[in-house]
């Protein structure tokens, strides 16, 4: 992985072979990012989105292999009990352009994976919400 700073912004290159989600919650933590948004693009051969049922409060994950574009990851920063918390939905596409989307767990990088993060001053905290069983926005 490598990035670059500039003003509030990096633009992060996260290699061939890492895992996504993995390396942005260490960027953040190496670099004390408790605040922010990420919106990136590239390409994975190896993930794993969900879709959450609220009735059953459970999460329904997707292991996805093969070759995939991500068109495009979103996602924000913020903290669950002083921890970085990672809050991300991609688009994958295949051969076929054929989309598959949701809740983002895990993605390996196949070629090479570009982001942007926007750091945000300030903090906000997250709490598990009974009613639903997510994990919402705490102001």
């Amino acid at each position: 992985m490598q990035a670059k700073k500039f003003g509030q912004k990096y633009f992060i290159r996260i290699d061939r072979g890492e895992e996504i989600v993995e390396t942005l919650k260490k960027f953040c933590e190496e670099n004390q990012i408790k605040l922010g948004t990420i919106s990136g693009l590239g390409a994975t051969n190896d993930a794993e989105i969900g879709l959450y049922d609220v009735k059953i409060k459970k999460y329904y994950e997707k292991e996805m292999k093969g070759n995939f574009e991500i068109a495009p990851l979103y996602g924000n920063i913020t903290t669950m009990q002083g921890e970085t918390y990672l809050h991300l939905h991609a688009n994958l596409g295949d051969e076929n352009q054929h989309s598959f989307a949701g809740h983002l767990t895990k993605a390996v990088v196949s070629a090479t994976f570009e982001a942007v993060l926007e750091v945000i001053d300030g903090e906000v905290d997250r709490e598990k919400d009974p009613e639903t069983g997510l994990n919402l926005l705490k102001f």
